[in-house]
């Protein structure tokens, strides 16, 4: 029967050199600069539509051109700059509800299918 069990030391990486160390922030750095940086390396990703808002779409026979995909872009884009993070945003014919972090259209519904219904979970609105 065995009574004791032997956990190995693990072995250095580099030997003879030091661990590397964090390195600390330069000053005039903030916390958020990190972010900012980031975002301005990650590709551009445009507007994404959630499986919910396509169906919605679908079934409403909402169409957009590009036009309107492109206004929808800067509109986004527009609220994501005044803090907004849950969007309405009118269209046309077309209610739009956005999540303006994550740049997806949550839901889209039609003129006769807005009538006595009650947006929530919005924090701002664009009118086109």
């Amino acid at each position: 029967m065995i009574d004791r069990i032997y956990f190995p030391e693990p072995l250095p990486i580099n030997p003879g050199q030091k661990p590397a160390q964090p390195q600390p922030a330069k000053s005039g750095e903030k916390a958020g600069d990190f972010a900012r940086i980031l975002d301005g390396k990650l590709p551009v990703q445009g507007l994404k539509f959630s499986s919910h808002a396509q169906e919605r779409l679908r079934a409403r026979g909402i169409n957009f051109t590009d036009s309107d995909l492109k206004r929808l872009e800067g509109a986004v884009e527009s609220v994501a700059q005044k803090g907004g993070r849950e969007s309405l945003i009118m269209l046309g014919d077309a209610a739009l509800v956005v999540s303006v972090k994550n740049k997806t259209v949550i839901t889209a519904m039609d003129r006769a299918s807005m009538q006595g219904n009650v947006f929530t979970n919005i924090d701002s609105a664009v009118v086109f």
